[in-house]
């Protein structure tokens, strides 16, 4: 007994052997990977696994129940003679990987044939391994992912069932016991340990392959965290040159080229003084690339690069892509091609994908950057001076009575209006400009509010070199009069403040007028509101454009009480934080 068990081990062998085979095969890691098999996956598996089964039986050994003699190897048995073998094994294994219709399917084969072989135990035999089957597909529909021990007791209780059949089948029944006494404990722990040892096999293969995978995946994240801030800024050759020595430092290839549809861009690695960037692409198989926008794998009699001394055996060359269009290529060159893994080629493709996505992300913000400043010039533009006529009537009377001050005043004016042409060619001016331009606009409506309206000015002069949207401040004081004080007859004060504190400034228009109600107080800047005194559109069009360019901290903020007057103000913040916060931004991104 013991040297028939020594001797079924031994014969495992077979068993490994098929359990690395099957791991390269495409149906069985979809066995193993998949939810469900398709039709034509199962046929495929029944007629693997029957195989399997057949194998099983042949490399069993027969035994003669009247000498109790072994054979090696059986190929028809007569009616004294039964098998101990490792056919169950594979009927197991496709039951616990198949379901039940592999199972079912895997048993009929391995079971059909193994009657044909004849013996006294023919019948039994065959049918014990049809049942094999069907156990083995219901644990798998119990439990999917089979643990090692699972297969070990499956694979122990499929060949004593196969005993149990024997004994209540098989005749005489004299030599069914003496078969069974005999070869019963061997076939028992030798199946169950063969179950348990393909199903280690096959995990421990896949278990690195997933490894390997996972160590491919870092791999290519941490290349695209590296490149993202490159390629964000566009394909030239300062940003090509980037990508490339990444490329080339974490690879470790023999060289990296990066080309546009008619230039290589840059070239890292060996070659590097051959290769100068923006000389013509003369290879044929990089034009293929751009025709075709597949990757091609090239060897050393394709790529036609020989760099001095030393060949580039090797080349993966891979396209870059944007809106469908191939825009240039990727080449990663190779000592030869066994460095040229599947592994290699699959990351390649996937770098290929990952760069041209890169590359797609930045066009799109360039695409966003440009609508976000079209959107601040169409803002800008909306805002228009709605005292001009009122102005041009104020500088007529005065001609008359008062040059000198209508002269003033028209300087002033022509400020103004030049000032508001000018800012749709501009994102940012200066607090010193808006100011000025303020001042002009104040200047008018003094003129225009005699003796009724009186402005004062709290400027920081350091705090007038920040920078902020144009046609920012003047808005808030053309509100400040026509809303808020325009109910007064004397007396009407407007304050504008200019005050630097720590990394912020603070603007301020404060007014004496008859103040805002606390239901508009939350909606201004934030909608436009239909009313009858106005839209609140210049107010809202100044928000806009303050939190697009410095956030939300620097929206409007509003206090009003009624009776008594409001402010109204933001902040901004100074020079180098508004660069730390858009340095951040790009880095998190």
């Amino acid at each position: 007994m013991f040297e028939l068990l020594l001797t079924m081990l031994e014969r495992l062998g077979i068993i490994v052997t098929i359990a690395f085979i099957l791991t390269r095969f495409q149906f069985f890691r979809d066995m193993i990977y998949g939810e469900k098999l398709n039709r034509h996956q199962q046929y495929t598996a029944i007629l693997f696994f029957g195989f399997f089964g057949i194998i099983g039986t042949y490399s069993g050994l027969s035994l003669n129940t009247d000498t109790h003699v072994f054979n090696r190897w059986a190929i028809e048995l007569s009616a004294d003679e039964a098998l101990a073998n490792s056919r169950v094994i594979g009927v197991v294994l496709s039951g616990l990987f198949g379901g039940y219709k592999v199972g079912i399917g895997a048993g009929l084969i391995a079971g059909i044939h193994r009657f044909t072989l004849g013996g006294f135990t023919g019948i039994a035999c065959g049918s014990a391994t049809i049942i094999s089957g069907i156990l083995a597909g219901f644990f798998h529909w119990k439990n999917k992912y089979v643990k090692l021990s699972t297969a070990f007791f499956i694979g122990a209780l499929a060949e004593s069932i196969q005993m149990l059949i024997i004994l209540l089948i098989a005749r005489p029944f004299d030599k069914a016991l003496t078969l069974v006494e005999i070869i019963g404990l061997p076939m028992i722990i030798a199946n169950g340990l063969g179950s348990a040892l393909f199903l280690l096999i096959i995990k421990n293969v896949m278990n690195e392959e997933e490894k390997a995978g996972a160590s491919q995946a870092q791999l290519a994240l941490r290349i695209a965290d590296q490149t993202l801030v490159y390629l964000r800024k566009g394909l030239n050759t300062d940003t090509a040159l980037a990508v490339c020595t990444i490329l080339h430092t974490e690879i470790q290839t023999k060289a990296v080229a990066l080309t546009n549809l008619t230039d290589i861009l840059a070239h890292v690695g060996v070659g590097d003084d051959h290769h100068k960037p923006n000389s013509p692409i003369q290879t044929q198989i990089t034009r293929d690339v751009i025709q075709n926008g597949k990757l091609i794998v090239a060897n050393d009699q394709t790529i036609h690069c020989r760099v001095a001394s030393c060949p580039l055996g090797a080349a993966v060359i891979a396209p870059l892509k944007q809106r469908g269009e191939t825009i240039g290529t990727l080449k990663f060159y190779f000592s030869n091609n066994k460095e040229v893994s599947s592994l290699a080629i699959e990351l390649i493709s996937g770098l290929s994908e990952l760069l041209s996505n890169q590359l797609e992300i930045s066009e799109a913000d360039k695409a966003y950057q440009l609508a976000k400043e079209a959107e601040i010039k169409a803002l800008q533009a909306q805002i228009s001076p709605h005292f001009l006529f009122n102005s041009l009537n104020i500088i007529v009377s005065l001609i008359r009575i008062d040059p000198d001050k209508a002269r003033k005043l028209l300087v002033s004016l022509s400020h103004f209006l030049r000032q508001n042409l000018t800012t749709t060619t501009v994102s940012l001016t200066t607090l010193e400009q808006e100011l000025k331009h303020t001042k002009a606009y104040l200047s008018i409506e003094e003129t225009r509010f005699v003796d009724k309206l009186r402005v004062f000015y709290e400027i920081d002069e350091e705090a007038l070199l920040e920078k902020i949207p144009p046609l920012t401040l003047q808005p808030i004081v053309e509100n400040a009069i026509k809303h808020g004080i325009k109910d007064r007859d004397h007396d009407c004060i407007i304050k504008v403040s200019i005050k630097k504190q720590q990394a912020m400034t603070y603007v301020k228009v404060i007014d004496n007028g008859q103040g805002i109600n606390e239901e508009k107080v939350k909606r201004i800047g934030k909608e436009t509101i239909q009313s009858e005194s106005g839209s609140g559109l210049a107010l809202y069009n100044v928000n806009r454009r303050l939190t697009m360019m410095f956030g939300t901290n620097s929206a409007l903020s509003i206090k009003s009480e009624f009776g008594k007057g409001s402010t109204i103000g933001f902040a901004i913040p100074r020079a180098e934080e508004v660069i730390n916060e858009e340095y951040n931004q790009s880095v998190n991104s």
